[in-house]
């Protein structure tokens, strides 16, 4: 995550071509404002896709990336296209991690962590956890005959999640949530041009003492990784732990309100997914796909290369849109459509590809399909209340709120 929500003010590149004679190269995407990207992206994102697959933005102050074979070819090569970078704001507020190196650095960071979340473990560790936990939330909102969703149940399912998977004792997750909130404003922040809020170091102190206190125990995902011969030390565990609520809360939290409101938004294929519950995963991957959480992610050149017919020069910004190659019509016929049944939904960029690929992302579906089977289930005629709100974001992409209503609610004494 190399930038945050605020609108980033063009500047000088780090390329000896002008910034005018880039505009000038790159018409369609000189016009684009970083509003229309975080408001309703899809149809400057396709014009894009047509006639400038990787486009120079002003408004970004770097290349965009849209088409999905182009994306891929982006996120696998990291030797050209890094995130180790000194611009990658993240790494700034938690220290060098997982998310912010590359080579082996990053394998060394990666694999501790990696190992606990192979597809087989997580749902072995954390299913019986997940589904309890979305089953009792949905059935505390029952009563109520209706809720906001964002509030009620996704945030704080992926923040429960997130402080289950560390570990830390004497944690809860209200204060996970805390420190998380702390690293964010600390990023958007940075990003803005602000100095480093004192918020985040003490948050990052706090999260420190909580996993030297937790270590002894050797529990949770924090405790597996501290023993891999990796030999991570102690303030890199602090680092790659604060990664992780990056992944495991804003993003799992989107991911889930974004497949809600997919289905609440597409009546009719929300009733196929009530007719066949067989039909759910597909709904999920197809949500994904549709409109994935993690709108972008960002890599830095670290040498000249042309890339679909632009002249990128080492140092230059290149933000991929998974938003955009997600609805590219080379891979995704009659791509704005929202079809559960869709036969390749998973060949999505959701999760990203290559390196830096996901490894929670089995994690990330097993809480999404627990949410999903607790609502259709347990909240009879489940619908939106009013229009279903739009999901806003450039870095992360979901509704603000999902205000819902069902039918036969218990009567209130």
């Amino acid at each position: 995550m190399g930038a945050a929500e605020d609108d980033l003010i063009p500047g000088c590149t780090l390329t000896g071509m002008s910034f005018n004679i880039r505009s000038e190269a790159f018409p369609v995407g000189a016009r684009i404002t970083a509003g229309e990207l975080a408001g309703d992206p899809h149809a400057p994102l396709a014009r894009l896709r047509a006639a400038e697959p990787v486009s120079w933005l002003p408004a970004l102050d770097g290349w965009l990336v849209t088409r999905h074979d182009l994306a891929v070819r982006v996120m696998r090569d990291a030797t050209t296209f890094t995130v180790d970078d000194p611009r990658f704001s993240t790494a700034r507020v938690v220290g060098p991690s997982m998310l912010s190196l590359d080579g082996p650095a990053h394998t060394r960071h990666r694999d501790p962590f990696a190992r606990p979340f192979r597809p087989a473990r997580t749902r072995e560790r954390f299913a019986a956890f997940v589904t309890g936990q979305a089953a009792a939330r949905v059935a505390a909102l029952a009563p109520a005959g209706r809720a906001e969703l964002r509030g009620a149940l996704a945030g704080p399912l992926a923040v429960a999640v997130v402080a289950e998977a560390l570990g830390l004792d004497g944690v809860d997750a209200a204060t996970v949530r805390s420190w998380y909130a702390a690293f964010v404003d600390a990023v958007s922040d940075l990003t803005a041009g602000r100095p480093l809020p004192a918020d985040a170091a003490h948050a990052r102190a706090r999260l420190r003492a909580a996993v030297e206190a937790s270590l002894p125990s050797g529990a949770g995902v924090l405790g597996e990784a501290a023993a891999h011969p990796a030999g991570l030390a102690t303030a890199e565990l602090v680092s790659d732990a604060a990664v992780l609520m990056f992944g495991g809360i804003d993003t799992t939290e989107s991911m889930i309100v974004n497949a809600v409101a997919a289905l609440l938004a597409h009546p009719a294929e929300l009733d196929r997914v009530r007719a066949d519950p067989g039909l759910l995963p597909g709904a999920i991957e197809e949500s994904l796909r549709h409109e994935p959480a993690a709108a972008v992610v960002d890599r830095y050149a670290t040498a000249d290369v042309e890339l679909g017919g632009a002249p990128v020069r080492a140092g230059d910004l290149v933000r991929v849109s998974l938003t955009a190659a997600n609805r590219d019509p080379e891979v995704f016929p009659d791509p704005d459509r929202f079809d559960v049944g869709r036969p390749n939904a998973g060949a999505h960029l959701a999760f990203a590809h290559g390196p830096h690929i996901c490894f929670g992302a089995t994690l990330a579906r097993l809480e999404t399909t627990a949410a999903l089977t607790a609502l259709l289930e347990r909240l009879p005629g489940l619908r939106a209340d009013g229009p279903v709100p739009p999901a806003r974001g450039l870095v992360f992409r979901r509704p603000d709120t999902l205000p819902v209503r069902w039918d036969d609610a218990p009567a209130r004494h």
